[in-house]
């Protein structure tokens, strides 16, 4: 595309990405091959595909990257990924979620074996050098957290960095134990760019003017930020009286009152642990203009739900949506162009600036 983004890596000095990244149709294009392709995305849980032979077909964020992919678990128990286009016509190959024995094509009946290798195909006995290693479906990476999946297309970063920086704080939480709850599961259509949204959740600066309730159990004075490679975490501190996580003693924050933890991992994937459970949010672009926010819960104690910081989530949504198409608008204006970042509480925003900008250029 051209154009490129410095961001200084002195926060003290740094200016954040310009208006001009929020308002560019080719710089929001050029993200889908710069960013998205090279790194990763959670794609559900293990009961997608719960025995051998099941498979799940799905699209990787449908209406941005829009890549159809089958989950398929295979006869020693491992879930792997592959793209679900036959190999010789481009036609869908799993059209449902079930079990199968192999995969079939329905528009010409090539055959493919559950590791995606090329199986047979009627009338192409008199093709030359054929099959080919072309002819077999694409393999993805998968990673794992537990029941979580996650897949990548072309990643550059190892996923298990980031799973272990996870573990570290998370691992004592039963995560196999946690459960789906559909019925308190959420789509929310923002009027904002992508990265507006993830500028919002990436700083706690805002709680004590936007979120009236969740400033009144946090403790903002200790809200604090640890920063690493592809992904951040932002540690919410409860005030006296209110719901804690029980952190067992060889645990790295014992004896702290740890009201959540907030993960987020580039670009776009935010798991919010509580002590009811986990709240993931998956920010999924649509327009430059427009964004699908997906909250996904997962259940662990419910007689803590809606207690301490993981109270009133959709509260707190709908108070970040205002702001965030606040902020969308006024980044359109001509007499705006880049702002500074508090060094004491944006560094969030700041290191997600810096990889969208190594990313780009």
């Amino acid at each position: 595309m051209g154009k490129t983004f410095n961001i200084d890596q002195n926060i003290k000095s740094a200016e954040t990405l310009p208006a001009e990244f929020y308002r560019s149709e080719t710089i929001f294009e050029a993200i889908k091959e710069s960013v998205f392709l090279k790194t990763w995305q959670w794609v559900g849980d293990e009961n997608l595909v719960p025995f051998a032979g099941a498979v799940h077909p799905f699209i990787l964020l449908d209406n941005y990257i829009t890549e159809p992919l089958v989950l398929i678990r295979d006869k020693d128990d491992s879930v792997m990924c592959f793209s679900n286009v036959c190999t010789h016509r481009g036609n869908i190959v799993v059209t449902n979620p079930g079990k199968v024995s192999q995969l079939k094509c329905m528009y010409h009946g090539r055959r493919f074996n559950l590791d995606g290798s090329f199986k047979s195909m009627p009338e192409f006995e008199e093709a030359e050098n054929f099959p080919r290693p072309c002819d077999d479906l694409r393999q993805f990476l998968v990673g794992t957290l537990d029941p979580f999946i996650f897949v990548s297309l072309n990643p550059v970063f190892d996923f298990d960095t980031v799973l272990e920086i996870m573990i570290e704080r998370i691992g004592f939480l039963p995560l196999h134990q946690f459960k789906h709850r559909k019925d308190l599961s959420k789509d929310y259509l923002v009027n904002c760019h992508w990265a507006l949204y993830c500028d919002n959740y990436l700083e706690g600066f805002h709680i004590p003017f936007v979120h009236d309730d969740l400033n009144s159990v946090l403790d903002y004075g200790n809200y604090t930020t640890e920063i690493y490679e592809h992904c951040n975490l932002q540690i919410g501190y409860a005030n006296d009286g209110e719901e804690v996580f029980d952190l067992p003693e060889y645990h790295i924050d014992y004896g702290k009152h740890v009201g959540a933890y907030y993960y987020w991992i580039f670009p776009n994937m935010m798991f919010n642990f509580y002590p009811w459970g986990l709240s993931i949010n998956i920010v999924k672009p649509i327009s430059l203009n427009k964004t699908k926010v997906s909250f996904i819960t997962y259940m662990y104690d419910e007689s803590k739900f809606n207690k301490g910081a993981g109270a009133l989530l959709d509260k707190v949504e709908r108070e970040d949506e205002f702001v965030v198409e606040s902020v969308h608008k006024g980044v359109q204006s001509r007499f705006y162009n880049t702002g500074r970042f508090s060094p004491t509480r944006e560094k969030g925003v700041h290191h997600f600036h810096s990889l969208l900008a190594t990313y780009l250029k």
